[in-house]
């Protein structure tokens, strides 16, 4: 008889009972913190195929017959490698999924991967669309990789994209979010709106940073090992922008930004959130290529007490102009199948627990005071 598994999003607890029934088998065995409180992290394997565009496989396809015919190298991950910026790569992954048929995964990339800019999509076989991988699915699963911004040193076992699991249909209505709210403050400003999600608004008067309001990427940088923590000096890969007294900031269709919310947010211990990562309602950029965010997220037990939600932003197609305090995305919540053992926070040493605005954990602090540096 077939386990009956509980509504929700899955606990580290119940994806480790995943691993152990043969639903997700590793091609290597898990590392030590592979498995994160509602998520977990997907592994790079051998290889990469450089491709000559982005594809879904669709009905009755498999991801390997598709590769086949738009492969244009191969490249040995063993040793590690660079991946160019404005390339596309298909890595197939350690993980593999043998689903139950009443389990259903979603995947985005980890909060590392969306602030350098990497852009990163699941695919499985006949898939239909992206990131998003069907209940009782069984197969191999592949990573999609163009690097936007910077050229990026991965190995075998790189981990740059990360998987939720879900039963039944968790995401809160929005009578949900409001109770939610009411019960656990999910935003920390009286202001805002909830309900479809919870509105995010943009800083740009950056309080408390002596005005620092965000970064936009260089062009023509040196390589960034994804695997190295605290190793590069952020002048080198970003410019700072500061307020200037405007409250505006005219972001370019060229450029790439990390920016800050204006509130601080709160992810309870009984709940996981998502970012949605473009609102046509809102205007035409794109915001948040990273979007899952962990049980304990801005949680005071958790070493928290509300932290930002740092932004990765790319107009579309024109140049927009922000506004300080303008809607600038939402926070959509779900509910756990079950309370994690640990939260998203210090104890895990998580990078981005209590944050202002932070790059990714590739880089030394910055100190917002050194203007001319």
């Amino acid at each position: 008889m077939s386990r009956h598994w509980p509504e929700g999003i899955f606990s580290a607890r119940l994806i480790g009972e995943l691993a152990q029934t043969g639903a997700i088998t590793p091609g290597r065995p898990f590392d030590p913190d592979q498995i994160q409180p509602a998520s977990l992290d997907l592994r790079l394997g051998e290889k990469a195929l450089r491709v000559r565009s982005s594809f879904l496989p669709g009905p009755g396809r498999s991801v390997a017959e598709r590769v086949e015919s738009l492969k244009l190298h191969e490249i040995d991950l063993s040793g590690g490698a660079v991946l160019e910026r404005g390339c596309v790569y298909i890595v197939p992954l350690l993980e593999t999924l043998d689903l139950p048929d009443d389990v259903a995964a979603a995947a985005n990339p980890k909060s590392s991967t969306g602030r350098l800019d990497i852009f990163t999509r699941v695919i499985a076989d006949s898939g239909r669309s992206f990131d998003t991988i069907p209940a009782g699915y069984s197969g191999p699963l592949y990573l999609e990789i163009s690097p936007r911004t910077f050229p990026v040193l991965v190995r075998t076992g790189s981990r740059l994209s990360q998987m939720r699991f879900r039963s039944g249909h968790p995401r809160l209505s929005p009578e949900a979010h409001k109770a939610a709210h009411e019960a656990h403050t999910l935003v920390l400003d009286p202001n805002m709106d909830v309900g479809e999600g919870v509105s995010l608004s943009i800083d740009l008067q950056g309080e408390g940073r002596n005005g620092l309001i965000g970064f936009r990427s260089k062009r023509h940088t040196a390589v960034v090992d994804v695997d190295r923590k605290d190793g590069l000096d952020v002048l080198d890969y970003w410019d700072p922008l500061y307020n200037r007294g405007g409250g505006e900031l005219i972001l370019d269709p060229d450029e790439f930004y990390i920016l800050v919310s204006r509130e601080s947010v709160h992810v309870p211990p009984d709940f996981a959130a998502e970012m949605v990562p473009f609102d046509p309602l809102v205007g035409e950029f794109r915001v948040h290529y990273a979007g899952f965010f962990d049980p304990g997220f801005g949680h005071s037990p958790a070493g928290g007490a509300g932290a930002r939600a740092v932004l990765e932003v790319r107009s579309r197609e024109v140049p927009f102009l922000l506004g300080h305090g303008q809607t600038i995305g939402r926070l959509l919540y779900e509910k756990m199948a079950e309370r994690p053992d640990t939260l998203y926070g210090t104890a895990l040493g998580s990078n981005y627990q209590a944050q202002s605005l932070k790059l990714s954990k590739h880089f030394k602090p910055f100190d917002p005071e050194n203007r001319h540096c």
